[in-house]
């Protein structure tokens, strides 16, 4: 028990924790990007937020990108710090854009999923993931 009072606790848990919320949390915003994704893909009339002009089709098919394509890389560990950026600015804008004049009800999932996207980029992906295996392979290359 004395590990879990340490600065240093054990790095094997540390690292399962890590893709746990990056599998957790990447499954709980692909529900919220894969019914974008549907209406994306339907063709017909967009009713979406048109983000500094761009469209509502644009807005979406980012959004899309967001929520569903980094979505996957961060549940795969791939490209995670590059899929953490697209995710946390559409939470940014998802909570004071978007729902900026709604209560705090409205806002409080996106700021959520933010809070943990900013704690992952912080903390990384962990060791479970392919970005530790690509790393760990150019590392061994370079001898």
């Amino acid at each position: 028990m004395n590990y879990l009072n340490t600065a240093n606790s054990n790095t094997v848990f540390k690292d399962i924790i890590l893709l746990l919320v990056r599998v957790f949390i990447g499954f709980a915003m692909l529900s919220h990007g894969f019914p974008k994704l549907q209406m994306l893909l339907e063709g017909g009339k967009i009713e979406f937020f048109d983000f500094l002009g761009m469209g509502p089709t644009l807005s979406l098919t980012l959004t899309v990108f967001a929520e569903f394509v980094c979505s996957i890389l961060l549940i795969l560990g791939l490209f995670t710090r590059v899929a953490l950026g697209f995710l946390t600015f559409t939470m940014i804008i998802a909570a004071f854009v978007v729902h900026g004049a709604d209560p705090f009800e409205k806002r409080e999932m996106s700021l959520i999923y933010l809070s943990v996207y900013l704690l992952l980029i912080a903390f990384g992906p962990g060791k479970i993931s392919v970005d530790y295996m690509i790393e760990k392979r150019k590392r061994a290359t370079e001898w």
